[in-house]
């Protein structure tokens, strides 16, 4: 007979407690979720994006050119006799006006002169009254005979050359007048004057342009003329616009042009188109305008340059979008349009010229009920849906269009 243990079986009791507390640890292992895994099962929210409809405006193209600043008049004021220059009566730079004096040549060789054609005057007229006394003694005796006709022609004919003497006397002292006068240098027109390339105590000479001595020059500032090179394309432009009875294109006289200095903002300044060139420049293909500027207060300067725009086109109503609102790649502009639904569109686009510096003009493209994003590009994918948040577009003096109701 086996000594030993007895083998105990549990009883049901026990085996009811086990099964129970089994079931409770596998019900705590499943609700047990981390806070990251119940997010991650939530739907993602939508990105937010700002959506506004294109702004409408009257609107014109206008054409920039690079121009520059010149005189209407420019004077090279030279030397009309030589001497001696003994004064200098203008300061460097200072506005001048016409007739004022500017320059003194030593006068006294040329009073001299002038005396000398005074007295050989005098002389030939001496000549003329003897010669006519001569004539009137001769006339009774050549009646008598007591002298021949041929010693009364004589007579004559020395009357008639004295007589031409005292005129070529009298010319030769308006010459002496007349170059005494040029001793005074005064300004033929009003301007602003240079600074003097001659001092005094020189000697400066006259004669041909290329001998004679440079002393200053003046250019007149009020009125001042504008030059610009317009394109032989858009010369043409003008020229239809023209044909088709629109007013005021540059391809005739009158035209409005609008100017700017480099540190202005916009174009503030107003003139009239005054000159077209008669033909095109061969090498460049442009065709020389020029436009007529008032300076009262001198802002313009000759030399000055200065940005130039003409109207290109007509006024017309355009669709505005923020620069933002365009995206670029490598073969096209486009926009992102945000349906009802929040569903992204890819729109490509045809663009205008910049308004206000910062607004665009689309051409082709988009309509003026369209909800486009302009804030949050990066943020919208073409097929992806978003969170539009609708925005007004403003622009400066721009007119809203016509709203448009839609059925939905």
């Amino acid at each position: 007979m086996r000594s030993g243990r007895a083998l105990r079986v549990p009883g049901p009791s026990f085996l009811l407690l086990a099964t129970a507390l089994g079931i409770a640890a596998l019900g705590a292992g499943c609700n047990d979720q981390s806070p990251a895994q119940a997010q991650a099962k939530a739907p993602a929210a939508l990105p937010s994006v700002s959506v506004s409809q294109p702004a409408g405006r009257e609107v014109i193209d206008w054409d920039e050119y690079t121009a520059r600043f010149d005189a209407v008049e420019y004077v090279e004021i030279r030397a009309r006799v030589s001497g001696y220059l003994t004064e200098v009566a203008f300061k460097d730079g200072q506005e001048v006006k016409k007739g004022d004096k500017l320059f003194i040549v030593d006068p006294r060789p040329f009073e001299r002169a002038l005396e000398q054609a005074e007295a050989e005057l005098f002389a030939a007229r001496t000549k003329v009254d003897n010669a006519n006394l001569d004539v009137d003694r001769g006339k009774p005796l050549v009646e008598t005979r007591v002298i021949s006709a041929k010693t009364f022609d004589d007579r004559m004919n020395l009357l008639r050359e004295a007589q031409a003497s005292v005129r070529v006397a009298e010319a030769k002292v308006k010459s002496a007048e007349l170059d005494l006068s040029f001793t005074t240098i005064t300004s033929p027109i009003t301007g602003r004057i240079s600074r003097t390339l001659v001092t005094a105590g020189n000697w400066i000479s006259a004669g041909s342009v290329s001998g004679t001595t440079l002393l200053t020059t003046i250019v007149s500032e009020n009125p001042i003329y504008l030059y610009f090179d317009v394109s032989e394309n858009n010369y043409l432009k003008y020229k239809r616009l023209t044909e088709q009875g629109i007013n005021g294109s540059a391809a005739e006289l009158g035209a409005s042009v609008e100017i700017a200095l480099p540190d202005d903002k916009g174009f503030p300044y107003k003139a009239q188109l005054n000159f077209l060139d008669n033909r095109l420049d061969q090498g460049t293909g442009t065709l020389r305008a020029r436009a007529l500027v008032k300076n009262d207060n001198r802002l313009f300067s000759p030399g000055m340059f200065a940005r130039v725009r003409i109207a290109g086109s007509p006024a017309y109503s355009a669709l505005l979008l923020p620069e933002s609102a365009i995206g670029t790649d490598q073969i096209s502009k486009y926009v992102l349009v945000v349906g009802e639904d929040g569903s992204v569109v890819r729109r490509n686009v045809t663009l205008g010229p910049f308004i206000d510096g910062r607004m665009r003009v689309i051409r082709e493209g988009v309509a003026a009920t369209d909800w486009v994003v302009t804030n949050g590009l990066q943020r919208a994918r073409p097929g992806s849906k978003v969170e539009p948040k609708r925005v007004a577009l403003t622009v400066s003096e721009a007119q809203p269009l016509p709203p448009v109701v839609t059925k939905r």
